[in-house]
């Protein structure tokens, strides 16, 4: 498993009973994660008093519970990077601390790349990959289908000081965006993935990232440029292994281009027993 644990601003002190205490920026909240099926003692003081804890509704959804008032949002740093946080009504943040490790992956081939590198990051969100790719130098097309995760994104690049760095701001369906960057014959020599595991299409249908991420990479790999440095694909469903998505990307990608493929979990350490917390998996394709 990879770790990230180079966090300074973020910390998880304890996992229980399907739910983790943690602190951002110095502030706690306890917030509900399915994969934690133990329910090991909760002897730190700060599950019963912990600014906010997200409840989950039997009915689906939940709610927050805040035992103080909040800043309406506050900042935290990883490396060179800072991000807003605020908790939302479906008890994220606005960040996925585990991605630090693709993060820093992710710069450091950049930055040795030795050539100007052109970066696709779909299904972009708050913008962790594009700002860690823009701080190490590339330039960064960051799509997604929400208005508001992208104006989020952009508040984080100005909080980092990246603001005027060579990023395009797109608020568009990803998969449309990608068939018309085909068409326009635009490429790029990085892609991020980080779909979810569940959509409706225009239609109303059901979108699976199992039945889809073939079909999905398959598309992608059309805007590759002839040398392409990456291919980076996240996951957090459940059913979908982190081997599968490495033989996907292998299949794709290697009879083209050749190089390596990895796959791994992806995690986070735990203060109170020393180990770590799956948070899902990452595939690579690297040249």
């Amino acid at each position: 498993m990879r770790t990230a644990d180079k966090w300074k601003d973020y910390r998880i002190l304890d996992t229980s009973d399907g739910e983790k205490l943690e602190t951002w920026g110095g502030i706690s909240l306890v917030r509900p994660d399915p994969q934690i099926i133990w329910k090991s003692e909760k002897t730190d003081p700060l599950w019963e008093s912990a600014d906010g804890h997200y409840h989950r509704s039997n009915q689906g959804g939940g709610k927050w519970e805040f035992r103080r008032k909040l800043p309406g949002s506050w900042n935290i740093s990883y490396r060179e990077l800072t991000f807003n946080i605020r908790p939302t009504g479906f008890k994220h943040t606005g960040l996925f601390p585990e991605q630090a490790v693709n993060w820093d992956f992710m710069a450091d081939k950049i930055k040795h790349a030795g050539r100007e590198i052109n970066v696709l990051n779909l299904f972009a969100y708050t913008g962790g990959a594009t700002l860690a790719c823009a701080a190490a130098g590339a330039s960064v097309c960051h799509v997604d289908a929400s208005k508001g995760m992208v104006q989020w994104a952009r508040e984080n690049a100005a909080a980092s000081g990246l603001a005027e760095k060579p990023v395009r701001w797109i608020v568009d369906d990803c998969e449309k965006f990608i068939a018309r960057e085909i068409r326009r014959g635009r490429k790029y020599d990085a892609v991020i993935m980080d779909p979810p595991s569940y959509g409706r299409g225009p239609g109303g249908e059901v979108w699976k990232l199992e039945d889809s991420v073939y079909d999905l990479v398959k598309l992608c790999s059309g805007v590759l440029s002839d040398d392409p440095l990456f291919f980076l694909i996240n996951s957090y469903t459940t059913g979908l292994s982190p081997s599968v998505m490495g033989y996907i990307l292998g299949s794709v990608l290697k009879g083209r281009f050749g190089g390596k493929v990895s796959f791994d979990e992806i995690g986070l350490p735990v203060a109170s027993t020393g180990m770590t917390l799956p948070c899902g998996s990452t595939a690579i394709w690297e040249k």
